[in-house]
């Protein structure tokens, strides 16, 4: 598999080239939705991008976790972490492009 980066200014040049929006348009587009999506998260909203994903944070409590190299325990503080989490359109899409189709026989 072929290993490329998608980058902001590519997805800038694909407003421009799809939507017709001027290049600096097209970027200030892109910088205000992705910049709405991280206020959202970061104020503990779940973002939901229909056919494409969900952005949730979560708290996790404190645990108690093993250094792999030493086998002592350490514990692992309180913290908020984002998850991702595919939707069926997306994740059908994925096979489908990896020749799976996702279909049983």
């Amino acid at each position: 598999m072929a290993s490329r980066t998608l980058t902001r200014a590519d997805l800038s040049e694909a407003v421009y080239r799809q939507v017709g929006l001027s290049r600096s348009e097209s970027g200030e587009l892109v910088e205000q939705v992705i910049g709405e999506i991280c206020d959202a998260i970061v104020r503990g909203e779940t973002v939901k991008l229909s056919s494409f994903a969900t952005f949730q944070v979560r708290d996790k409590n404190e645990r108690i976790g093993r250094n792999p190299k030493t086998g002592e325990e350490v514990p692992i503080l309180p913290r908020r972490v984002m998850t991702f989490k595919a939707s069926n359109v997306l994740k059908q899409r994925i096979l489908d492009g990896h020749g799976a189709g996702g279909k049983k026989s």
